[in-house]
């Protein structure tokens, strides 16, 4: 039977157990998870937080994270600036970026999230207005959904994903992980 952790990645933690090029130390999934042959299934940001799918199977570690099995992602972002409804129809039509057309995205505006604190906290001014958006893609380009939203005028301020397939973030607190 094939293992399956759940992870909630802190924000400046690198997707990936070990980091013996850099020459400062930084923050890696060893510093969380002690469990010897799980591999992330995908990626995430060092500067993103949110869920990561650890597993043991090669195959389903293969059918996560490849862009051709369009496993959806949703990703709550805050942006800065107020877009509204008509700003996000580029995000569901598909847009260009540099390396190519992004498929089309479910996008809508939320509420702002129930979240933990983060460390350190987002920048805040007071004439720059925030909110937040809930987008989910259905492939995996380097930075994707901050480059979405920069396109359409509206820089990335936090990224969390919540959802990766039918795996949720819930009652997971930033550092914890649990078998799914």
């Amino acid at each position: 039977m094939a293992r399956l952790i759940l992870f909630n990645k802190p924000f400046d933690v690198l997707s990936q157990f070990t980091d013996a090029k850099s020459p400062t130390k930084r923050a890696t999934l060893s510093d969380y998870i002690d469990v010897p042959r799980v591999y992330p299934a995908g990626r995430l940001d060092r500067d993103s937080e949110g869920l990561m799918i650890l597993t043991d199977d090669g195959r389903l570690q293969a059918r996560i994270s490849d862009p051709r099995a369009k496993t959806p992602k949703t990703y709550l972002a805050q942006v800065e600036g107020a877009p509204d409804e008509a700003d996000l129809d580029p995000l569901r039509q598909g847009l260009v970026l540099k390396d190519g057309r992004t498929r089309p995205a479910k996008a809508r505006l939320i509420e702002p999230p129930r979240l933990w604190p983060r460390t350190p906290p987002v920048r805040y001014r007071k004439s720059v207005p925030d909110r937040w958006i809930e987008l989910t893609i259905t492939e995996g380009r380097n930075r994707q959904v901050r480059r979405m939203t920069a396109a359409i005028g509206f820089p990335t301020l936090r990224l969390v994903r919540w959802r990766v397939g039918d795996w949720t973030l819930d009652g997971l607190e930033p550092g914890q992980w649990h078998d799914a």
